[in-house]
């Protein structure tokens, strides 16, 4: 069996089976060592988003169970867009977007995968490398030749699109024919024997077996997993302002950490089983604890704790945590310079003088918590802002020697509204 017991048992108890080819074989093939197994996406932003998760994190488990994960960035195939899951033509990006795209995202892959030397080393592809050298009469003859139009046509993916209003593109009509090259290059060159995708993908896919089939007389094998949806129905990782980044710069840690913790109560199972390495039996014993107390949303905090350790690393996670706990009502005055500077970051800071400090009514306008001075000394008489927890009024002023960690003044008004000032060290 594989390094660290049954792989594919898990993953049958985590859901996380959608379709395989021929189970017993592909079982076999595992316990007889390590394997090469490949996640394609798409470069088509500079960053990951949670979307992304589930096919990055399949690539995780295979390596911590003793195999070699390929991610492969979609350089080329970036280029003509996937027709799976859309009802209209991608926008195609240029060449220098894509390899600006790659690089980024091979960053974020670092903290989601081993890529030091070893035996179960990850190692990046990148398929514009091998596509883009290849001429198109060369492609027809050694590719296009093992597949007939009518298979073509038959996969899910381009039999929605010709029904769609849009239709679908000689561009996007290839697409399959350019990911089973793919497929058949990392097994010449990788010995790359499986591919894995969202359930989407799978006659894309098994495009790929059939040509390695066709080519080199060998087996390939192949697993996908269902597509990460919310309960609703909607695609996973929209918010309301848009995709859930794994970038820092596009979805801070903090904004990462409070998109877990809303997790409904009907979806956090399912992702900690799809998203976590945590053992099943643990995800079990823990919805038990959150289902005799949901109000403490164990099971969110678990998921939020895990996610954004995973994808930020764990002191970006503790502060996210920790500023959290500011904001939803904790003291400030115990907060690190860090947690400070996560809420900072969040919240608005306005950088002044000591001596702005002393003039707390021109300080709530400047800060923009209050509209006018007088505004601002009627919500100080009325008891309504405090300062680093403490509430003020209008014969209330602030100094050095208040704040914390030398330099920051967290102001609320009323119970929801932060800013924090940040007074500039000495000249």
């Amino acid at each position: 069996m594989d390094r660290h017991g049954d792989l594919l048992a898990d993953l049958g108890a985590r859901g996380l089976l959608h379709d395989t080819t021929d189970p017993a074989a592909l079982a076999t093939r595992l316990a007889s060592g390590p394997i090469g197994v490949y996640v394609g996406f798409d470069p088509t932003a500079d960053s990951l988003h949670v979307g992304h998760l589930v096919g990055q994190m399949m690539l995780r488990r295979f390596q911590v169970a003793g195999h070699r994960p390929f991610p492969l960035a979609g350089g080329a195939t970036g280029m003509v867009g996937d027709p799976g899951g859309r009802s209209e033509e991608r926008n195609l990006l240029d060449l220098d977007t894509l390899r600006h795209n790659v690089e980024r995202i091979k960053v974020q892959l670092a903290r989601l995968l081993d890529f030091e030397p070893g035996p179960y080393q990850a190692t990046m592809v990148n398929n514009a490398d091998w596509t883009e050298p290849i001429g198109v009469l060369t492609f027809l003859r050694d590719v296009g030749k093992h597949f007939t139009i009518n298979q073509m046509v038959a996969r899910d993916s381009v039999r929605s699109r010709m029904a769609s209003e849009n239709g679908i593109s000689y561009t996007e009509f290839s697409y399959m024919l350019l990911q089973a090259f793919d497929f058949r290059v990392l097994y010449e060159r990788h010995g790359v024997e499986m591919q894995m995708g969202g359930s989407d993908q799978w006659g894309n896919i098994v495009s790929g077996i059939d040509l390695i089939r066709r080519a080199h007389g060998a087996e390939a094998y192949a697993i996908t997993h269902p597509l990460i949806m919310k309960a609703d129905g909607t695609k996973f990782g929209k918010s309301a302002a848009g995709s859930v980044w794994l970038d820092p710069d596009k979805t801070s840690p903090y904004e990462f950490r409070q998109f877990w913790m809303q997790t409904g109560d009907d979806e956090v199972e399912r992702l900690l089983l799809w998203l976590t390495l945590e053992p099943v039996t643990e995800v079990t014993a823990l919805m038990e604890a959150h289902g005799a107390a949901p109000e403490q949303r164990l099971a969110q905090k678990r998921l939020a704790a895990l996610m954004t350790g995973l994808v930020h690393g764990d002191a970006a996670s503790r502060a996210a945590e920790d500023a959290a706990g500011v904001l939803f009502g904790g003291d400030p005055s115990s907060a690190t310079a860090a947690v400070l500077a996560t809420i900072a970051g969040e919240v608005g800071t306005t950088f002044v003088s000591v001596d702005d400090l002393a003039t707390l009514p021109a300080l709530l306008v400047r800060t923009g918590l209050c509209a006018t001075t007088s505004e601002a000394r009627r919500t100080l008489d009325q008891r309504g802002i405090t300062v680093n927890g403490h509430t003020v009024d209008g014969s209330s002023e602030i100094d050095r020697a208040q704040l914390l960690h030398g330099r920051y003044a967290l102001l609320r008004r009323g119970r929801k509204s932060y800013h924090v000032v940040e007074v500039s060290p000495p000249s």
